[in-house]
């Protein structure tokens, strides 16, 4: 294929309510002559509500190779869009090795940006957001489902993750487990009519969540608070941490502190009896 043959538009969908879409997107979706898509039945759904009929090509992971090979043998100049099942493509989503195929061949490539879940999960956490770390599906196996929260356990940035309904309980137990002290947000079905946040201590979050079986329904994204720099913040209550001594006992004391900072009980302990002595 002549490489100004055809032109690429990465194209979000919305990822839950239909009316979420910029009309850059639908101009583009109309003006194209082919549609790249996960799933066509499920693309249908709005295409169909816009009115747009296109040549829909299925792209998996495993047949990536297959679409560049179809796209290859395209003749004339061809418009193409990649969608994904909603939201923005790429993100966990399969597509990769075809734009990184448009772009060693010089094929023009365009983004058309619009939904996401990630970043309205962000916006309403609470959390700091001016930077985040995105750590893409929460895994499979159980031992994988810890090594990922114990990874998130180490950054002191906030981390967002994607969680599916039959894990969303195997991540707040392991979450409970591991990270009981940290600020949870869970977010599920967002732009949809049953959209939720919930947000609390890791030791607290499986009881907001359980109060409703309804709950454990949906997609899901999870923001977690980074890690907390525990010296720094304890330097800072040198001064109040004595003035608690002087009318309080030492276990008193380390569980106010602790109720106030959420550090962990251990290290607030050390730091008290230091101080004390």
């Amino acid at each position: 294929m002549n490489n100004l043959e055809l032109e690429m538009y990465i194209v979000a969908t919305p990822i839950g309510n239909l009316n979420d879409i910029s009309e850059r997107a639908i101009k583009t979706l109309k003006e194209c002559d082919l549609i790249i898509c996960e799933n066509p039945k499920h693309s249908l759904k709005l295409l169909n509500k816009l009115g747009i009929k296109k040549k829909l090509i299925s792209l998996h992971d495993y047949n990536e190779k297959i679409v560049i090979q179809r796209l290859s043998r395209e003749k004339g100049q061809k418009k193409a869009v990649l969608i994904s099942d909603a939201g923005s493509p790429l993100i966990s989503d399969p597509g990769f090795k075809l734009i990184e195929y448009c772009i060693k061949n010089n094929i023009k490539t365009t983004s058309i940006p619009g939904a996401t879940s990630v970043i309205p999960a962000l916006q309403l956490s609470g959390m700091p957001i001016n930077q985040f770390y995105f750590a893409g599906f929460f895994p499979k196996t159980r031992n994988q489902m810890i090594t990922f929260i114990q990874n998130i356990r180490k950054l002191d940035k906030t981390s967002v993750f994607f969680v599916s309904s039959h894990k969303i309980k195997n991540c707040i137990d392991i979450i409970e487990l591991e990270m009981g002290d940290r600020i949870i947000s869970i977010s599920k079905e967002l732009t949809k009519i049953n959209e939720k946040t919930f947000r609390g201590l890791g030791s607290n979050i499986k009881n907001l969540l359980m109060v409703d079986q309804n709950n454990l329904k949906g997609e899901f994204v999870v923001v977690v608070e980074g890690k907390l720099n525990e010296k720094n913040d304890l330097d800072i209550f040198d001064v109040e941490i004595n003035k608690l001594l002087s009318k309080f006992s030492l276990t008193d004391v380390v569980e106010i502190v602790h109720k106030l900072t959420n550090i962990n009980k251990n290290k607030v302990y050390k730091w008290v009896l230091n101080i004390k002595k």
